[in-house]
């Protein structure tokens, strides 16, 4: 038996190196050798030993073979993670687990025992062997041991064949931890890994509270921070119903190769079954409207260009299959899969749709150069087919193809005939439908389809007919008297109101002749009782000419009722009316651009329709009414000037909705006549004040939004220059009552940048704001609550180190860039780190900050030795203890002195001090108290006279590294102001360079450390690093610090958040505008019509007399 097993282990190791050899130079010869190593495998087999006198065998060959498969295994898991022949060697195991596991299959189905099932194989025990090994690798310290024991993994997997149930639980617990292994490369495998096993896991079996399989792949494809893991979840993920909005939700992934193959490899690829039987579970058929819409909306919105050509070529996908089943019908054009992709969205309810069939139309030139449309075709339009000969006329006038739009465009009177046709229909439905309501309540939701969809057609119809020729005359009156009598009609839909406007303007000569026409239909609408005498006298047939005036129209001896004359239906009718006429002054004064003075027909129609609207308490017709006001506003100045403090008033009085309107109403007067309410800086600061009161005292957010958006707009502008503004809308952007109003967080992001760098003046005015904000917004980022979230104090500074960067200033012509801003910056910082009132932590991030600063290759001469002796002063008057602070700055100064080192060379202090422009910035400090190791040091007597003659350009550098041996160079002796025990207190002004007061004076305070407050929950931005003799100094400190006040009660005040953030001056906003209320001028008087008609009066008159 030793020669056997001698034998057998001598053909092992002699064949099994050759054969992977072999395999690791080309994969063409791997099914040869895989045949190779089952023979040898089937040969060691063979050879057992009897063991226990005969009543079992021991398996030697078996595990002979295994042995040396382990080692060849170990050898190549060693091999690193893009060597091709570690890759072929991994395939070649996969290929033979696969062999293996077939064969034994084999073996067994032709033996057709039932009664072994359960009996063990050799293929089965080399399986276990090989995973158990592999197993013990998933653990081992060396990635690259890690990956391929991973890799090698996830090529046998998905041929493991039948496992025991406790491998396989082991195996399902390495791989959820392996999915969360640091190496992103092995997160890979073992994602594809679990890919495969989870399409044989039972959920039942999963015990209760641990996730399965198919769970935790979509957190991985959801979550992971690497694109490549997630990609290789989504390529690799069992697509179901249960995956399917996971997967779809990736087109919104951060990664473009990630949104790309969604469409290209998921979308694409699985629109049917592997054999092409039947429809897969991403067919355009088989998915609902909402997940067809979001595919495309992301797809062909995308940013990338790669991922819309994606999208695109999904849609000529779609387009092939629409139909389906039923694609090879006779007698079906490729105009009619395009017409049954249109049947698979809502046309109604957005604009994929027209996204989608113009990307069709634009790449499938097969589709757009064999559209025709023929007279039969506008006959009886179904909402597709109007849709579809819409959106190509619109195409064809966007690529400028004539040819194509003549031949596709019918003739006017035919088309003003098949309008009418369609409106007759429309009518006709809606009388039986309005008899069938009486009968059986409400409308079935087919018939409110029906109806929406007649609606949509003759919306698409007009919309064509607004692009049409109308040089014939005969054409042209056909439909110029059609769209007039359909405005004319109570019936009229509210949504095709806007569409006959659009027709009507492009036939009317002038906006004269179209406010006539509403004027004259309005007149008509409203006009009831006239109407009814009418049908008491034949002689008169009721008919208003287009030539007639509206005005004389309104002369007539019996005018309508009164309210208080009216029943209750009637007066309901009446607001019908007055509603529908709103609705069309709104859409005639949007398409009128002349004055209000050219058109002296809008006065009636202001006077006995808009503002009797405005003063109803209906809040419809109030609504409609202040949007035709403020639409008046906007073409007369008189009339802007008088109104404007009712809109005003509203704001502040009226609900949500009516705010948001009167909002956009006031926002568009202002930037229409900047110079009546923003020239004066008076009238400038009041509105300024009441719209930041409003931001700062407003619960919604949409109104919030519309405030920062149109703030934003007058800043960008240049028609606001005041920083409160700035700084309320810097705090709305950090407050954390705003973090879930996306609208207003992507409104300011998108600003800020924009702002600053369009000017440099813009640039300057952030670099002034700084410091302020910083003092204000640090605090609050400890202050905030649990649930609540802000940026920290380095994020605060690193976005105003980005916005003030002179590097990313766009160049505008006359105005040279300022590149001196971040030196200026560094200035401001470094007197604010003179200021005891800001704490430790804010200082270390302040320190950091100075080493993020650009600095420009020219500077004044006088701005970097001011900087420079900032600098030289903060080192050796207000030392730092914190480790990276100090290197901070140091690192800082030593680039100040390397870059300028010949401005600095020539720089003394005792004669720089002689200038008299800065005298500010020596009295600023001269009146710093120097600091040493926490005990009170008194001021010397004298500061003026023998000072050092030395330059400190040599010197500074080498004297910001702290040496206790040494006493700071604030302490010359001699005569000058005598002893001077008392300093004046640094200001706590917005301006950073305020000179501080000479009346205020105050007793040298010992130092303290600043406290920390309980209410303290983040950690704190930058670490500290201290020595154990900085430790004891710090508790020396705390021991002779001296208590604060009992009132504090040794803790620091908690306001709310974003009431501090605001920065506006609430009591001043209050007290202009009381003034403007309680005088001539009245905020809200139209809202109280019963209560003060005299007030009415007043305003209407003021409104009305605006043009006098």
């Amino acid at each position: 038996m030793p020669g056997r097993v001698s034998s057998v282990e001598e053909t092992l190791t002699a064949s099994l190196p050759k054969i992977f050899d072999q395999v690791q130079n080309s994969t063409a010869n791997h099914q040869k050798n895989i045949v190779a190593l089952h023979k040898l495998h089937l040969d060691a087999a063979s050879f057992t030993e009897p063991v226990h006198n005969g009543r079992s065998i021991k398996l030697t060959g078996e595990r002979m073979f295994e042995e040396k498969f382990k080692d060849i295994l170990c050898r190549a898991a060693a091999v690193k993670k893009g060597t091709s022949q570690g890759d072929r060697i991994v395939k070649f195991v996969g290929g033979y687990t696969k062999y293996i596991n077939e064969r034994a299959a084999e073996v067994k189905k032709d033996e057709n025992d039932n009664d072994d099932d359960d009996d063990e194989t050799t293929a089965s025990r080399f399986v276990e062997k090989v995973l158990a090994f592999l197993l013990i690798g998933f653990e081992a310290k060396d990635k690259v041991a890690r990956y391929r024991c991973v890799h090698f993994l996830a090529e046998m997997v998905a041929h493991l064949g039948e496992i025991s149930e406790k491998l396989y639980t082991e195996l399902r617990t390495a791989l959820f931890e392996r999915v969360h292994d640091k190496e992103t490369f092995v997160r890979v495998q073992a994602v594809i890994a679990l890919s495969k096993l989870c399409g044989s896991e039972d959920p039942s079996d999963v015990e209760d509270g641990e996730p399965t399989a198919l769970e935790v792949l979509l957190e991985i494809l959801s979550c992971d921070p690497a694109a490549d893991v997630r990609r290789a979840a989504l390529l690799n993920i069992p697509l179901s119903l249960a995956t399917l909005d996971a997967v779809l939700a990736r087109t919104r992934d951060t990664d473009t190769i990630m949104r790309k193959l969604v469409y290209s490899a998921i979308l694409v690829q699985h629109c049917f079954v592997s054999d092409g039987s039947a429809m897969g579970l991403v067919h355009p058929r088989v998915l609902t409207i909402a997940q067809r819409e979001f595919i495309i909306r992301n797809g062909l919105g995308d940013r990338e260009p790669a991922v819309r050509q994606a999208a695109a070529l999904l849609l000529g996908k779609w387009v092939d299959v629409a139909r389906g089943e039923i694609k090879n019908e006779e007698n079906k054009t490729a105009q009619d899969d395009v017409l049954a992709l249109l049947s698979l969205f809502d046309l109604t309810e957005s604009t994929v749709a027209e996204d989608a069939l113009l990307s069709v139309l634009d790449r499938r030139r097969d589709i757009s150069d064999h559209v025709e449309f023929k007279d039969t075709y506008w006959a009886n339009l179904t909402p597709e087919q109007a849709f579809f000969a819409r959106v190509f006329v619109d195409h064809c006038i966007a690529i400028k193809d004539a040819e194509k739009l003549d031949a596709s465009l019918p003739v006017v009177t035919a088309l003003a005939y098949h309008i009418q046709a369609a409106y007759n229909a429309y009518q006709e439905d809606l009388e039986v439908a309005e008899q069938e309501r009486v009968i059986r309540g409400e409308p079935t939701e087919e018939e409110e389809e029906a109806r929406i969809d007649k609606e949509f057609v003759i919306g698409e119809m007009l919309k064509v007919a607004v692009n049409l020729d109308y040089a014939d005359e005969i054409g042209r009156r056909k439909m110029f008297q059609l769209v007039r009598d359909m405005i004319s009609q109570e019936a009229l839909p509210e949504s095709l109101v806007a569409r006959c406007l659009d027709v009507l303007r492009m036939l009317s000569p002038n906006e004269r002749d179209l406010i006539r026409v509403v004027v004259e239909v309005v007149h008509e609408l409203r006009d009831v009782g006239d109407e009814e005498e009418a049908v008491k006298e034949p002689a008169d047939d009721g008919e208003t000419n287009v030539g007639e005036t509206p005005v004389l129209t309104r002369m007539a001896p019996k005018g309508p009722k009164s309210s208080e004359d009216m029943s209750s239906e009637e007066r309901a009718r009446m607001d019908a009316i007055d509603l529908r006429c709103l609705s069309l002054c709104i859409g005639m004064l949007e398409r009128v651009n002349g004055t209000f003075e050219e058109n002296s027909t809008l006065e009636g129609i202001l006077g006995e329709l808009i503002i009797p609207a405005v003063k109803r308490k209906e809040f419809a017709l109030r609504e409609k009414g202040l949007i035709c006001l403020g639409l008046c506003c906007l073409i007369a100045r008189r009339m802007a000037v008088n109104s404007f403090q009712l809109f005003l008033g509203q704001i502040q009085t009226a609900p949500e909705v009516l705010r948001i309107r009167v909002l956009q109403i006031v926002f568009d007067i202002l930037m229409v006549h900047e110079a009546d309410f923003l020239a004066q800086e008076k009238d400038r600061e009041r509105v300024v004040e009441i719209f930041l009161r409003v931001l700062q005292n407003e619960e919604s957010d949409k109104v919030q939004a519309l405030l920062c958006i149109g703030l934003a707009k007058l800043v960008l502008a240049g028609m606001i220059c005041d920083d409160k503004v700035l700084k309320s809308l810097v705090a709305a952007y950090l407050a954390p009552d705003t973090i879930d109003n996306q609208e207003v967080r992507q409104c300011l992001a998108y600003f800020f940048p924009v702002y600053c760098y369009s000017s440099a003046v813009n640039q300057r005015r952030m670099q002034r704001l700084f410091v302020g904000l910083f003092e204000q917004l640090a605090p609050e980022t400890r202050n905030v609550d649990e649930a609540q979230d802000m940026v920290s104090p380095a994020q605060i500074a690193a976005m105003f180190v980005d916005w003030t960067d002179p590097q990313k200033a766009i160049e505008v012509q006359d105005q040279p860039t300022d590149e001196t801003i971040h030196i200026d910056l560094a200035s401001d910082i470094a007197r604010a780190l003179f200021d005891d009132k800001i704490i430790k932590e804010d200082k270390k991030v302040l320190y950091q900050v100075l080493g993020r600063l650009y600095l420009p290759d020219k500077v004044d001469d006088d701005k970097i030795r001011t900087l420079k002796l900032l600098l030289h002063n903060l080192n050796s008057r207000r030392p730092i203890r914190d480790t990276a602070a100090k290197n901070a700055l140091a690192k800082f100064d030593a680039a100040i002195s390397k870059r300028y080192a010949e401005q600095l060379e020539s720089f003394n202090e005792e004669d720089y001090r002689q200038l008299e422009y800065l005298k500010d910035l020596f009295e600023f400090l001269d009146e710093i108290v120097p600091l040493d190791d926490g005990e009170e040091v008194d001021l010397p007597r004298t500061r003026a006279r023998k000072r050092r003659s030395e330059s400190i350009a040599t010197d500074t550098t080498d004297s910001i590294i702290p040496d206790e041996s040494v006493a700071p160079s604030s302490h010359p002796k001699g005569k000058g102001r005598g002893k001077q025990t008392k300093r004046r207190r640094v200001s706590s002004s917005d301006e950073s360079d305020e000179v501080l007061s000479h009346e205020h004076v105050t007793p040298v305070p010992t130092r303290t450390l600043p406290k920390r407050a309980a209410s303290v929950k983040k950690p704190q931005v930058v670490q500290s690093i201290e020595d154990d003799e900085e430790e004891e100094e710090e508790e020396e400190e705390k021991e002779e610090a001296t208590p604060p006040p009992a009132s504090h009660n040794g803790r620091r005040p908690r306001p709310k958040a974003h009431t501090h953030l605001v920065v506006c001056s609430v009591s001043k906003a209050r007290d202009d505008i009381q003034p403007a209320s309680a005088g001539n001028i009245t905020l809200d008087s139209i809202m109280d019509s019963e209560e003060d008609e005299e007030e009415e009066e007043e305003v209407a008159n003021d409104i009305l007399g605006s043009d006098e």
